[in-house]
């Protein structure tokens, strides 16, 4: 499951096993995450404070090609967030979209600040994909309107879960297909699109992004392959306005659109460990019936057991089948009651006496041959 995190696990232990260690060796790690991203870290003996991280990752949008390496957009967000810790080698090495020559030298002396510029410089692929996202979120109903018609966007954050990003003139609209293994998940998964409409038609909910669920793909998605409409779980669609993107609020609402069907897991499987608790606490109070039950039935054996008369304890010997038919009864007997209707005393007998079934003679009658 995609995690909430921006850096990546691999990169981080990495670079922070290359900033512990006591002597400097020659380093040359490829690395690859989801299958199309892919990091390169060089390092030398001879200059260990001196890194180069070069990256290749695919757009998030297939549409949009980077032949001739990331926007400039992208460029002056890199730039602005690692100023005081790398620089950009212009241009990349051969194969990667983006090379940062770091200089350990000059991040913090506490190991903490370390930790947190470490984790800070692994998160590149995160602030990449989030500066373009960002760039179309600016430019809302900038293109695809010159013939009044709006182009869905392909976006693909991770594989296998793309969603759509469909620009109209006043509002961006985010459609997520979910698609999901086990029938259970669909179930819970519906509830929480459920709730999050709900949610959204409240007062204290009015300034959120609108959220709708459909189990139909939805029109504008109309033309689209077929592969992308095929879903169990429908179409959950955000209406982004204008002042979402605003200020410090475009860098939330690019996270938790990237990260939706994280989310979304998360959420699942949270339940079904929810659940899965008060199932086994349901189970553990009927095993607790059960073994009441056992000793209740088992009680009177207990009695007989005497050490000092050898024919109770011969009788025992023989008669275990019907000590565990006993305990069986009671158990069953148990569970009976638990499950049982309310019974009115009277009531019988008061059904035999009024309600009781005539009894007709045979119409036919035999004789017996001799």
């Amino acid at each position: 499951m995609a995690c909430f995190k921006r850096a990546s696990p691999a990169l981080v232990a990495i670079l922070n096993k290359l900033d512990s260690a006591e002597k400097p060796t020659d380093t040359d790690h490829n690395l690859y995450e989801f299958g199309s991203v892919r990091y390169h870290v060089q390092a030398s003996a001879s200059d260990p404070e001196i890194i180069y991280l070069s990256i290749s990752t695919p757009p998030l949008s297939p549409e949009v090609l980077l032949r001739n390496g990331l926007p400039d957009c992208t460029l002056q967000d890199i730039r602005r967030g690692y100023c005081d810790i790398a620089d950009i080698v212009e241009p990349p090495k051969e194969g990667f979209v983006l090379t940062l020559r770091l200089d350990f030298a000059k991040l913090p002396h506490s190991r903490e600040d370390r930790i947190k510029a470490i984790s800070k410089i692994s998160s590149l692929q995160a602030v990449i994909l989030s500066s373009q996202l960002k760039d179309m979120l600016w430019n809302l109903g900038s293109q695809d309107m010159a013939y009044g018609m709006c182009k869905p966007i392909k976006l693909v954050y991770h594989p296998r879960e793309p969603f759509f990003v469909i620009r109209m003139p006043e509002k961006l609209k985010a459609i997520f297909p979910m698609r999901f293994k086990d029938n259970s998940d669909v179930i819970l998964a519906t509830s929480l699109f459920q709730e999050l409409m709900d949610m959204g038609h409240s007062a204290a909910f009015t300034k959120a992004p609108r959220c709708t669920w459909s189990p139909i793909p939805p029109p504008e998605l109309r033309g689209e392959p077929f592969e992308y409409l095929t879903t169990n779980g429908g179409f959950v669609s955000f209406d982004i306005l204008s002042h979402h993107v605003k200020g410090a609020k475009v860098d939330r609402t690019v996270w938790i659109l990237l990260n939706f069907y994280a989310h979304v897991k998360y959420y699942v499987k949270c339940t079904r460990g929810f659940i899965q608790i008060k199932m086994r606490q349901r189970l553990e109070s009927l095993v607790e019936v059960m073994q009441n039950a056992r000793i209740r039935g088992g009680g009177d054996d207990k009695k007989l057991q005497n050490p000092g008369c050898k024919r109770v304890k011969k009788w025992m010997s023989f008669s275990k089948s019907k000590i565990l038919k006993r305990r069986c009864s009671a158990i069953a007997n148990q569970i009976k009651r638990m499950r049982a209707r309310i019974r009115i005393k009277g009531l019988d007998r008061f059904r035999r006496k009024w309600f009781r079934v005539p009894k007709f003679p045979s119409l036919k009658k035999y004789t017996k041959l001799e």
